[in-house]
């Protein structure tokens, strides 16, 4: 190991069989701090659970806590064969029960974009769009969920942008303070638009909240226009 400490050409591959593994790996990662040693470091995570849940919960705790203490440049994650085949034989439910904005149709697509989420999640890698959304309470002024998915559907394309959906404008100004746009409810079907901390429309109409949204991004040099995917047949 010597030989090759500190050469950024030679990555380190860490993983674990144990129980714990994520426990196991951090040590790892401690014992080559005290060594001084500095390579480019991998997390290699593989899941033998069943079901979409039960494998994204166990890739996001064992590699996403590690990368939240800043342990790791990159990711791998992989499955054992029995559960490959389980999850491909079950192709039609490739996604996770809770509200999420993928659509995997095949087991390689459903690892691929759980390893970007908790590249993004960690802010290891930013590769899209981040959106900060309020969990909504008797202030709500619009339906959330709809207007997330709304909003997401005609701005997920922008890399790196922070938007935040807030349903009130009581609590919405403080959760949304790193964010660089927000869309909040300020009275029934009245939206205010923010760049930053910053107020720039007030009582928008909601019927055109959304556009009036991509207008302030244009204005803000933020938008860009979305590419179709070649491969998109069109019929």
């Amino acid at each position: 190991m010597e030989k090759f400490a500190n050469d950024l050409r030679v990555i380190i591959c860490l993983s674990s069989t144990d129980k714990n593994a994520m426990q196991s790996v951090r040590y790892v990662y401690n014992e080559l701090i005290k060594m001084q040693i500095k390579n480019p470091v991998v997390n290699i995570t593989d899941s033998n659970w069943q079901t979409p849940d039960e494998h994204l919960i166990h890739y996001a705790t064992e590699t996403g806590a590690l990368f939240l203490e800043g342990m790791g440049d990159g990711t791998c994650l992989g499955m054992t064969n029995d559960s490959y085949k389980l999850l491909d034989a079950s192709y039609s439910q490739l996604n996770a029960s809770g509200r999420n904005y993928t659509n995997n149709s095949t087991v390689e697509q459903f690892i691929n974009n759980t390893a970007f989420s908790i590249l993004q999640a960690t802010r290891t890698r930013i590769s899209k769009t981040e959106y900060i959304s309020c969990p909504s309470c008797g202030r709500t002024l619009f339906d959330l969920q709809e207007t997330t998915a709304k909003i997401r559907a005609v701005t997920n394309h922008l890399k790196g942008v922070k938007i935040a959906i807030m349903g009130c404008i009581v609590n919405g100004p403080g959760e949304m303070a790193d964010a660089d746009f927000g869309y909040v409810g300020s009275g029934p079907g009245k939206i205010t638009l923010y760049k930053g901390k910053e107020i720039v429309k007030r009582n928008v109409n909601s019927e055109v909240a959304v556009d009036e949204l991509i207008n302030l991004l244009k204005e803000s040099d933020a938008w860009i226009e979305p590419v179709s995917d070649p491969r998109t047949v069109v019929s």
